[in-house]
């Protein structure tokens, strides 16, 4: 790979606990052979990581997330920027956008473009946006007023949340762009006419990182109230996930069961959803434990008998695409019950190495929640065959092999 091909990678912040899925991409081109300056639009302010963050050598870069907060640095950037001679075009294309979509977040995407295009850090030769809304609009600005090529990774909120009319756009102006469900993909591919830039390339998981668990999971039946059955789930307190729906398929569970639930993540409805357990009689049974880094993560689905993720679609059309938790969880043989979203029927398949519900159904849920926690032997049968698809079919080199050839085609033929 040439080393004189150092890409910005343009994320909207850095680290962050619910992106592992990034970092672990990032890790995997960094070690195959490729020269990263990673670009971040928000600077965090927990300071919590994973192990995968601290083996990630490329260099970080905030941009101001606020125009206003640091008013010289944008200035001087603006001043330098004027004399390039991409700025009145990006300008132009920025006002174009700007009649389709006035606010303040547009005025910020084109003034971050600006002192990305000033200060370029690391001077890369190449951009690349993880996310088609906002860091795509910073990348694609910057990339016109420094004359330099951009591509992209898409996900979930950001398809789904975003206007026709602003990801056809993007699809034009980027070299490519990959996503990581067949959903979004064909999603994607109806925009545009340069169908051949769109990509499907799913993000795959670490196997190094989830080696196989050499231990059995439990026999546990919901029986033993000294031993109940243990659910675990893994993620952002946010409405896409519904935890209401989980939360309400747990307290529809029979009376005779036994059962702990554990909720791994923060989240801005951690404190609404305590309310509900509370309201709905359960909360002596669940615990909160807030974020946790991923050696902690992976050591609650050995323990666990079953992981649940209640996955939705919300009022603003966002949604998850295809949870990097079920991936986790399903390496470990740990059986998954989930909804029909998005990408998760392209992990699971309902009965067969998993269990998959309507969503918004908390009655199904339930049901689904209480077959397997009286029957262990199902529970391990479908633990085994998610374990199987995933070593077999969502090993994260085949992505980084995908993301690594589709810049190395580019470059030859540059």
């Amino acid at each position: 790979m040439p080393t004189d091909r150092k890409i910005a990678v343009v994320l909207k912040g850095y680290p962050r606990l619910s992106e592992t899925f990034i970092a672990q991409e990032l890790l995997g081109l960094e070690r195959a052979g490729l020269d990263l300056v990673l670009i971040s639009l928000r600077r965090p302010t927990d300071g919590k990581r994973h192990p995968v963050h601290d083996e990630i050598r490329a260099d970080i870069h905030y941009l101001p997330e606020y125009l206003h907060e640091e008013p010289l640095r944008v200035l001087r950037s603006l001043v330098r920027s004027l004399p390039k001679p991409g700025f009145w075009p990006a300008f132009g294309l920025f006002l174009k956008d700007l009649r389709r979509d006035f606010s303040r977040n547009r005025f910020r995407r084109f003034g971050q473009a600006v002192v990305l295009a000033s200060e370029w850090p690391g001077n890369p030769r190449w951009l690349h946006a993880h996310f088609i809304h906002t860091p795509a609009s910073v990348t694609a600005y910057a990339s016109v007023i420094a004359a330099t090529p951009w591509t992209c990774s898409a996900h979930a909120k950001d398809i789904w949340t975003s206007p026709d009319w602003e990801l056809s756009e993007k699809l034009g102006r980027a070299r490519w762009t990959v996503t990581c469900t067949r959903m979004g993909y064909e999603h994607l591919k109806s925009l545009t006419s340069e169908k051949a830039r769109v990509h499907l390339s799913y993000h795959g998981l670490d196997l190094d990182r989830f080696p196989r668990f050499e231990g059995t999971h439990s026999d546990r039946n919901g029986s033993d109230p000294s031993d109940p059955v243990r659910i675990v789930s893994v993620g952002r307190a946010v409405d896409k996930k519904g935890y209401d729906v989980l939360l309400k398929a747990l307290s529809l569970l029979p009376a005779d069961l036994h059962w702990r639930f554990e909720h791994i993540g923060a989240g801005e409805q951690t404190s609404t959803l305590k309310r509900l357990a509370a309201e709905l009689g359960v909360s002596d049974r669940v615990a909160w434990k807030g974020a946790l880094d991923q050696t902690d993560v992976l050591a609650h689905y050995r323990t666990s008998d079953i992981f649940a993720l209640a996955c939705r679609i919300t009022a603003d059309g966002d949604r998850d695409g295809l949870p990097n938790v079920l991936v986790e969880a399903s390496s470990q043989r740990l059986p998954c019950v989930s909804t029909a979203i998005s990408g998760v029927p392209e992990l699971l398949i309902d009965g067969e190495n998993g269990r998959v519900v309507p969503s918004e159904d908390p009655q199904a849920l339930a049901r689904a929640l209480e077959q397997l926690i009286r029957d262990p032997a199902l529970r391990h049968g479908l633990g085994g065959a998610a374990e199987r698809k995933v070593r077999a079919q969502f090993d994260h080199h085949t992505s980084i092999d995908q993301l690594a050839g589709l810049f190395a085609s580019e470059w030859r033929a540059a």
